[in-house]
């Protein structure tokens, strides 16, 4: 029997990028072009089956992911509710709305003062929106490069590109950084 592990995945960005989406799109292969703003805090949960990435052996992991509200000012507020615990975050912007990247950098900041150092993954949304795109790979890729080892997808919850992925990456980082603190 594979050894189980659970971990608890926080997605931080501003409002309006895509986050639940992100979400649905990866627990329930769904999508809705209706958006309705998250409230509080939601968590969903994902089992998946995974290889270590350093002691090759299988795991059953259960993702919780927490979709928490972009709004700023609750941010601040909340924190120490919603990152507490987080053992690895995914950073979305949205490509066709340049400062939500810029403002990634309040929320990681945010995110580190409860958790210290997790690993992160970026997310690059949308990117199905070409011609209204104000960000490319780079653009994230630059701002990423600021974090320990960065790595970065763009991604779209509409058609699901990446998305999948992203989240596997995480999970494997996370794996990796615990092995590496066992060590």
């Amino acid at each position: 029997m594979d050894p189980t592990i659970k971990l608890k995945i926080t997605l931080i960005g501003e409002g309006g990028i895509g986050k639940t989406s992100l979400i649905k799109r990866y627990v329930f292969d769904q999508f809705s072009d209706g958006y309705i703003t998250t409230i509080g805090t939601k968590v969903t949960k994902k089992e998946l089956k995974l290889r270590h990435p350093v002691t090759e052996e299988n795991y059953n992991v259960t993702m919780m992911i927490w979709d928490i509200m972009g709004q700023r000012g609750f941010r601040e507020i909340l924190k120490e509710a919603y990152f507490y615990g987080t053992q690895g975050a995914i950073a979305v912007c949205d490509v066709t709305k340049a400062q939500t990247l810029e403002r990634l950098e309040e929320w990681i900041q945010s995110l580190f003062q409860i958790t210290t150092d997790v690993p992160i993954v970026f997310m690059g949304n949308k990117c199905d929106l070409v011609d209204k795109a104000q960000l490319t790979y780079s653009d994230v890729k630059n701002f990423a490069s600021n974090y320990e080892e960065p790595t970065v997808f763009l991604t779209s919850a509409k058609t699901g590109i990446n998305v999948n992925l992203a989240f596997k990456t995480l999970a494997e980082k996370i794996l990796k950084k615990s092995a590496e603190q066992e060590e």
